[in-house]
């Protein structure tokens, strides 16, 4: 059984709630100053307020009136000019007090113009509380001077009940102040990472399709003395090569442009985004630049998250990319195991295997393993890469991953 949501529950209040948070500050300040005015004049509210004189009570007059205006009325600018609030309220409160009159509802706009000064003022805060402390110092005196029953243990008391009103506005200004801190610093570190990920981006995309078209260029620059009717075929497949970079370049930039919505259905282009299902293309085109590889798949491909697809499409990528650089030539094995919780790659390269792959990725070679080591670490993966014992170069990820519902 369940029960009943009551006409005003929070949902009721939240859309006109989350309007009001949007309004300017001016304009709140402003209803609020109102507010507190009109409630000055309620008579059942006369004995809620600040009090601290106890003089003689003197008729409500035209001043008097005009006091209790000054005591609210300033809260409208208390967050532009928190400084100037206090300053004519405390000034209000302190003649108020001074000339006898009876206590308001009004005097609470102190604690409000307190709390103010301590929440939004920026400049000369210190200065701004030893200002007041010294007005309030000599308010105590002129009080004292016209007989108010009042000794020194009840005006520190007071004292201390304005210092920490305040203190609670300059709290919450700290804490403000840090959670924007806080923001900013994680805004560098998504700008940091994002930088990392183009850096990536670029790596993968320029220096396969480069290195092909290298390998392909030389082979018809070969062949053009050798086997001249051939070299046609490696011409082309530089041309190739080139249009698939530029297009792969243009999906990269698409990308980084987009935001949003927008960038969202860019990713989903299949016959833009590399993915799984295009891995045969990079096996193609190796084939193409004279690398021997052959390509296998075990089990069932299912559709998987774009970073999903696209780390195990870069995985394939830079592994046929050194394998092109450092072991031209020599047999390539490309095998994806498509599992229920996860895809599995496998790349292997025959023959012993020299210069920088053999390294551990660092700054001297390597970078493309380190960058998709940190991508693929991303997903919760795994990517080991070295040379196998029998000799030859081996590169294994594992990148664990829920199907997309369809």
């Amino acid at each position: 059984m369940t029960a009943r949501r009551a006409p005003w529950s929070l949902p009721l209040l939240r859309a006109p709630l989350d309007r009001w948070r949007e309004r300017d500050a001016l304009l709140k300040d402003g209803v609020l100053a109102l507010t507190l005015t009109l409630l000055s004049f309620v008579p059942t509210l006369s004995a809620v307020g600040a009090q601290i004189g106890d003089l003689p009570e003197r008729p409500v007059d035209a001043l008097g009136v005009g006091l209790v205006l000054a005591q609210t009325l300033p809260l409208a600018v208390r967050r532009r000019w928190p400084a100037a609030a206090l300053a004519v309220v405390a000034g209000a409160f302190a003649a108020h007090q001074a000339l006898g009159f009876a206590t308001t509802f009004a005097s609470m706009g102190l604690y409000l113009a307190l709390y103010s000064a301590g929440a939004h003022q920026v400049r000369f805060r210190r200065g701004l509380a030893a200002v007041a402390s010294a007005g309030y110092a000599v308010l105590a005196v002129v009080l004292d001077r016209l007989g108010s029953p009042q000794s020194l243990p009840d005006y520190l008391a007071f004292w201390l009940v304005l210092a920490a009103v305040r203190t609670v506005g300059s709290t919450v200004r700290g804490r403000r102040k840090g959670e924007a801190e806080r923001r900013r610093l994680a805004a560098e570190a998504a700008t940091a990472a994002e930088r990392a990920r183009i850096a990536r981006e670029l790596h993968d995309v320029v220096t396969h399709h480069v290195t092909a078209m290298v390998v392909q260029a030389d082979a018809a620059q070969f062949l053009l003395t050798s086997a001249p009717d051939r070299a046609g075929e490696s011409l082309t497949a530089v041309s190739d090569t080139g249009r698939r970079a530029l297009t792969e370049l243009r999906y990269l930039l698409g990308v980084l442009e987009a935001t949003g919505e927008s960038a969202s259905a860019d990713l989903a282009r299949a016959d833009r985004a590399p993915a799984p299902g295009r891995v045969g293309d990079l096996v193609e085109q190796a084939r193409r630049s004279g690398q021997p590889v052959e390509f296998g798949e075990e089990g069932e491909r299912r559709p998987r998250s774009v970073d999903v697809e696209l780390a195990a499409y870069r995985v394939v990528q830079e592994a046929l990319t050194n394998a092109m650089k450092y072991a031209a030539g020599r047999p390539t094995r490309v095998l994806l195991r498509h599992g229920d919780q996860h895809i599995g790659i496998q790349v292997t390269t025959d023959g012993p295997v020299a210069g920088p792959v053999t390294r551990a990725p660092g700054p001297a070679g390597g970078r493309g393993l380190a960058g998709l080591r940190a991508r693929v670490r991303m997903l919760d993966g795994e990517l080991e890469a070295g040379p196998r014992p029998e000799g030859g170069f081996e590169v294994r990820a594992t990148i664990p991953s829920e199907p997309v519902q369809e």
